[in-house]
């Protein structure tokens, strides 16, 4: 008889491609996920995994069973949600995937309003960008990614997800003191486009949006220093080594050596949550979506998100 654990090993190794990715999704070590797959392998008679260069690759067997366990752990994860929802119990484990300033300026408080409330529920954080959440709710690794896009650059879904509206964030122009603009109110985006930049790496949403938003204005992007921390991103341009976007959400100290003007037009990346529709009834991610919309009610009203450091200098 096939057991579900050791299906969830063998589904885990083939879509994350690896031991070590199989045992991050399922929050387990290396050796957990080995002696499952050797198990799966005792109790079906066939070899599940071969050796392919450095790592590992499925045999034919392995690859006709995930197949069947693709449908199988689907059915399992909706009877699950069924039998939650019905006994109407906030419980469980939970797992959130956020982009780094969603993960510093939603979830903290999220997550201690979920633990106030439903104490047996578990909820659990990954820092992850959309590119890389999006995938994982699909594929049930992750049951809620927080994520954003662009109204003139919206993120593209696959399978069938639910959406909930969280905020608007704003973005400001980080700007070194040293810069002939920064000490305007307002600046352009066609003034600074031609500037350096400190800005996201490729592959990222935010960093693929500036340089489409910038080669919509004729200009090739100078993306002189790709850093996925703003902290470091406000480091370097108080060095004077570029000019950057900060959004409000999240936002830390701004450093001695930077100004933060609004910049026009207004640019606003939309930030929501999604999930897979057939786990909307279940208690636990219900709570978390309401938590959520709860937070960043509250956080809307603050002047954090809606002009946060605008037009000043530290």
């Amino acid at each position: 008889m096939l057991e579900i654990g050791l299906l969830r090993a063998l589904h885990a190794v083939a879509t994350g491609g690896s031991i070590n990715a199989a045992a991050d999704a399922l929050h387990v070590t290396n050796s957990a996920v080995s002696q499952r797959l050797a198990k799966l392998e005792r109790d079906v008679g066939q070899v599940m995994l071969e050796r392919h260069g450095r790592g590992v690759r499925l045999t034919d067997a392995a690859k006709l069973l995930v197949d069947h366990a693709e449908q199988i752990l689907s059915r399992v994860d909706a009877a699950e949600t069924a039998l939650e929802g019905h006994r109407g119990a906030v419980v469980g484990r939970l797992s959130i995937a956020a982009f780094p300033t969603a993960a510093r300026g939603l979830l903290p408080h999220t997550m201690r309003m979920l633990r106030a409330d439903y104490p047996q529920l578990h909820p659990v954080l990954h820092e992850q960008d959309p590119m890389v959440s999006v995938p994982l709710v699909v594929r049930g690794d992750v049951d809620v990614a927080i994520v954003q896009d662009w109204y003139n650059a919206p993120l593209e879904f696959t399978g069938d997800l639910e959406r909930a509206y969280l905020l608007d964030d704003g973005m400001d122009l980080a700007l070194p003191l040293t810069h002939p603009l920064s000490d305007h109110a307002c600046v352009a985006i066609e003034d600074v486009a031609r500037d350096p930049w400190v800005s996201w790496p490729r592959g990222t949403v935010c960093g693929d949006w500036l340089r489409h938003r910038l080669r919509g204005l004729g200009v090739e992007p100078r993306i002189e220093h790709a850093v996925a921390e703003y902290p470091t991103q406000l480091a370097m341009v108080a060095a004077g080594f570029g000019v950057a976007l900060i959004p409000r959400l999240g936002r830390s100290t701004v450093p001695a050596g930077v100004r933060m003007v609004a910049v026009t037009p207004a640019l606003t990346r939309q930030v929501y949550a999604v999930w897979r529709a057939e786990t909307t009834h279940r208690p636990a991610l219900r709570a978390t979506i309401d938590a959520l919309i709860a937070t960043t009610t509250q956080l809307s009203d603050e002047p954090a998100i809606q002009a946060a450091e605008v037009n000043s200098a530290y």
